[in-house]
């Protein structure tokens, strides 16, 4: 007789996937973010210290994370396409994201902190689920002989 039952859980290798595929839209994320960006990183910098004129924060510390922002991000992104020290730079994520929410908190502007939360619960999946990063140029390190 034919067992139509379906079976409950979750398998390994469709987490794996999911997880290459989360791993890489967020990776393509902050490429482009950092990318986009990085041409005109002066500007960005400027853009940010009149953004937070106002503000409490120094505008030279403004100015420091406006030049820093787009070349973290540009980084992340790229380790995270290629699945390579993907700890480390999860990490460097979470720590971007510290930074920037310190920053539109300051500012008050709730819906951008609403959306980098939403990056953040992203980072801790991907942290969390570390084991699951099969698909990556850290499994092949991890493979190849010293």
């Amino acid at each position: 007789m034919l067992n139509l039952t379906p079976t409950i859980g979750l398998r390994s290798k469709d987490v794996a996937i999911a997880y290459l595929f989360l791993r890489l839209i967020f990776g393509i994320n902050f490429f482009n973010h950092g990318f986009t960006r990085i041409g005109d990183i002066g500007g960005f910098a400027n853009s940010m210290v009149e953004l937070f004129k106002n503000s409490p924060i120094p505008a030279e510390l403004v100015r420091i994370n406006g030049l820093l922002v787009p070349p973290v991000e540009l980084v992340i992104g790229v380790l995270l396409l290629l699945g390579l020290f993907t700890r480390g730079a999860l990490v460097a994520g979470f720590v971007l994201m510290m930074i920037l929410q310190m920053g539109v908190t300051i500012l008050q502007n709730w819906d951008t902190v609403a959306s980098q939360l939403i990056y953040c619960i992203v980072f801790f999946v991907l942290l969390a689920g570390i084991g699951f990063n099969a698909f990556s140029l850290d499994r092949v390190r991890r493979r190849s002989p010293s």
